[in-house]
């Protein structure tokens, strides 16, 4: 794979994210269909979110710009620029306090293994 500047791609998402109604826009530069991790840039202008949703393995969202809360239940978390957060394992949310970039890595849990 070529070197992939994360910061460059992310500024230009989030110009994508401000022109679009549902204030967000994202890529996949890891991984995709077959693979079991995956990294993928997320753009959120202020204000928007990436509703409730479950998590299917384990997961961490890096902070590239802005202040984000991830929330779970009756607990959240903030970040900004350089920080890393876990994400619970759990359902959750991703709300953007200010416009935003993150990096979210995850990696799919593997059925029928057990330890």
């Amino acid at each position: 794979m070529d070197p992939f500047n994360v910061r460059t791609q992310a500024a230009e998402l989030l110009e994508t994210a401000r022109d679009s109604t549902a204030g967000r826009a994202a890529y996949m530069p890891v991984g995709g269909p077959g693979t079991e991790m995956t990294q993928t840039i997320i753009a959120l202008v202020g204000g928007f979110q990436l509703d409730e949703h479950e998590n299917p393995g384990e997961a961490t969202v890096l902070v590239l710009s802005g202040e984000v809360e991830l929330g779970s239940g009756d607990s959240a978390w903030l970040g900004s620029e350089g920080d890393l957060l876990d994400v619970p394992d759990a359902r959750h949310h991703l709300l953007a306090k200010s416009d935003a970039t993150v990096l979210l890595t995850s990696v799919k849990r593997r059925s029928g293994l057990t330890a």
